[in-house]
């Protein structure tokens, strides 16, 4: 049988939290669907088919090298899987479902393939987007922002303390989002770096880091989308339905912790997030800020 982690489209993942994932949602009624939201690959879908086998699903991803990776490596349950070209924030089920799973995490395929602008470590185009084939890129984001914006959005969505100092760097050597001058990930991260005294550039973390995931966040609506999945979510559940949550910065664990604990049609299962076990982080270094909490719809 296929792995379920694997695929041949150049989309390898291997899904974080997967014995968790799996111990979480292990009384799932057969015959019931899982709405996996943020699709991938298709790791964590892939392991719950084959550990449920009535169980039905519904893969969401608005990433056209995901889904086809997900349905190459979901092809042994071909006949249980529908997967649809969708942002979970726009999309509704057609039942009411036993599971809803969603894994905030970009893949490693979209860090590692530079031409998605993700990856302050390789030299690609500033885009960024989750879907290539719409909005703004970091780029154009960038131009269109004033100064004090700028400055404004990496502190909120990075909590970069330099935020003031990278802003006004960063448009001082703009345009960064003109196509006949195109700009790229790697000058951009270098600049960001020459905020910082010698020290931190050489520090376990990168400088660029936060910056990059301010841009990443905002570019996509992360945390909006996000906002309205919670609030939507319990609806679409069964009673005694699973909402599942995978998420990997505070900015992102404390919407779910506050709408876990705050949400009456909710009851908490796990009262604190699940994270890698230390054999997991060090296998796989993406899992260290992995956070999994779950909740069940109340009767």
């Amino acid at each position: 049988m296929a792995d379920p982690g694997a695929s041949k489209q150049g989309f390898d993942h291997v899904p974080v939290l997967a014995e968790a994932v799996l111990e979480g949602l292990a009384d799932l009624p057969a015959g019931g669907v899982l709405l996996d939201c943020t699709l991938g690959g298709g790791g964590h879908s892939g392991l719950l088919l084959q550990a449920h086998p009535g169980l039905r699903l519904i893969g969401l991803d608005q990433d056209p090298s995901a889904r086809a990776a997900a349905a190459e490596a979901l092809a042994p349950y071909a006949e249980r899987v529908e997967i649809v070209a969708s942002n979970f924030a726009d999309y509704v089920p057609s039942e009411p479902v036993a599971a809803v799973l969603a894994d905030l995490g970009v893949s490693s395929p979209q860090f590692d393939v530079a031409a998605r602008g993700f990856s302050f470590r390789l030299e690609g185009p500033l885009d960024m987007r989750m879907n290539p084939g719409a909005g703004n890129t970091a780029g154009e984001l960038i131009d269109r922002l004033e100064e004090g914006e700028l400055a404004d959005l990496i502190y909120r969505y990075g909590e970069e303390r330099l935020s003031r100092r990278i802003a006004r760097r960063i448009k001082e050597q703009g345009p960064w989002g003109e196509p006949a001058r195109p700009r790229t990930t790697a000058e951009l991260a270098y600049l960001i770096a020459g905020c910082f005294p010698p020290p931190a550039r050489r520090g376990r973390i990168h400088p660029a880091t936060r910056s990059f995931q301010a841009l990443r966040i905002a570019v996509n609506d992360e945390l909006g989308v996000l906002d309205r999945l919670l609030a939507v979510a319990p609806d679409w559940l069964l009673p005694g339905g699973l909402l599942a949550v995978i998420s990997f910065h505070s900015l992102e664990d404390r919407r779910v912790k506050t709408a876990f604990a705050s949400d009456e049609r909710l009851q908490r299962v796990t009262r604190k997030a699940l994270q890698a076990s230390d054999a997991e982080s060090a296998a796989n270094p993406r899992a260290r800020s992995a956070k999994l909490r779950i909740a069940r719809r109340r009767a």
